[in-house]
């Protein structure tokens, strides 16, 4: 079996078998994280008392995973990739139970290779890091600011930081957390992350025997859809690419918008062709995800989305093992919040930002003491559907995950389930 974390273009467990998996945003969408969720419930006058916020958020930008073959190379340099200084904190990354921090094979994979420039791919960027840092500041208006409901400085029993072993989430949590809290600190910040095998922040299909043939299968099918192939031949031959080189939408669009954020040259040619390359890129990756076919997308989000109820459920029943814990962060990836917004019935067909958020809130009934769930992308609130409104009863929130939550246990179960498949 090929060995899937020493493909170029590795995205967590994906490797181009798959396809390439590569993430961007719009030059244009960058401001976005600055918008700012409602407020009403922020005072004693709202019949809502905030418990419990859980924020999952995609890095910032970064480097491309990999650069469209055969057109313009642009320098990707070493300088694109400096801190700013008010994003500095003390931190550690160390495992889920606070020991050493697990080998990092994805982020491995990643430094075997070199754009042009010097920088390696998939890196955060300054424009990335400042991202994060004004996400941090919305949720600390939010949070601090418009009402006091986590302390002002960074207190771990309060705040839960959790990554993927990927150094530019690692560093996207670290600039939100500095952005938050104003790089004010009771003690170093533990940023959390696990083996690659358990990670349940993304789609996981070095880790589920069933994901990744199901995955496989997906992915491949997505680039020879009637017409998405058609226009990728289109696209090739407008920008010179040779007929044998391995391109796909979602790798056009990764190079493209990350060279469109940086202020660096594009290919002339994708002016004409930008809204096609973002349609096609959002056709194939609603292919591979699928709400409609349950089990894999279960399979993609089902830990995830248990732990977040999980959650909600320990703060409820005062079980959990921090019960002063007001705040989880999770830090992640696009293919994270796409599936993830798939299954709350959101998704609106465009590919999260940089730096988007999906937020849920537990709030309580002040009078009945009733729990109800409240989502919020990037800083707008959502209608779930089989919610009875934006701020909606838990049962019915739980209900509406139902088809897509899955333990631990039930996951395994599944991932391990393959007889009569065929391995990619």
């Amino acid at each position: 079996m090929r060995n899937l974390w020493t493909k170029a273009g590795v995205f967590g467990s994906v490797s181009l078998a798959f396809g390439s998996m590569l993430w961007s945003q719009k030059k244009t969408e960058s401001d976005q994280v600055a918008s700012s969720c409602s407020s009403a419930d922020a005072n004693l006058s709202s019949p809502y008392e905030l418990k419990l916020v859980q924020v999952l958020f995609r890095h910032g930008a970064r480097t491309p995973l990999k650069s469209i073959p055969d057109v313009m190379e642009v320098q990707w340099v070493p300088t694109l990739l400096e801190p700013p200084a008010h994003t500095k904190i003390d931190y550690v990354v160390t495992d889920l139970h606070g020991g050493p921090k697990p080998p990092a094979p994805v982020e491995d994979s990643y430094r075997k290779n070199q754009l042009t420039g010097g920088t390696f791919p998939g890196q955060l960027t300054t424009v990335g890091m400042q991202q994060l840092y004004e996400l941090g500041k919305r949720l600390r208006r939010r949070y601090i600011e418009e009402s006091p409901f986590l302390s002002s400085s960074f207190n771990p029993a309060e705040v839960y930081v959790r990554s993927t072993n990927i150094v530019r989430t690692i560093e996207s949590a670290k600039c939100l957390v500095a952005g938050l809290f104003q790089q004010k600190q009771i003690e170093i910040v533990p940023i959390l992350t696990t083996e690659a095998e358990s990670e349940i922040l993304y789609p996981n299909y070095h880790g589920c025997k069933l994901l990744k043939i199901l995955g496989s299968h997906r992915w491949a099918e997505s680039s020879t859809l009637p017409d998405i192939a058609a226009d990728l031949q289109s696209i090739q031959r407008a920008l010179g690419i040779a007929a044998h080189q391995h391109i796909d939408f979602i790798l056009i669009r990764d190079d493209m918008v990350a060279r469109e954020t940086h202020g660096l040259p594009c290919p002339a040619v994708l002016d004409t062709w930008r809204n096609k390359v973002e349609q096609r890129a959002v056709d194939m990756i609603y292919h591979v995800y699928q709400p409609s076919k349950r089990e894999n997308l279960q399979l993609c989000v089902g830990p995830l989305l248990h732990t977040l109820l999980v959650n909600i459920e320990g703060k409820l029943q005062d079980t959990s093992s921090d019960p002063n814990r007001k705040l989880f962060l999770y830090s992640a990836h696009d293919t994270t919040l796409i599936p993830c917004l798939m299954a709350l019935g959101i998704f609106d067909m465009k590919w999260p930002p940089y730096a988007a958020d999906i937020t849920l809130e537990l709030h309580q009934h002040r009078q009945t003491s009733k729990p109800f769930v409240k989502v919020s992308y990037i800083g707008q609130d959502q209608l779930i559907p089989g919610c009875s409104g934006v701020y909606c009863p838990l049962e019915e929130f739980k209900q509406a995950l139902s088809d897509y939550s899955l333990s631990s246990e039930l996951y395994q179960s599944l991932c391990n389930h393959t007889e009569g498949l065929a391995e990619p």
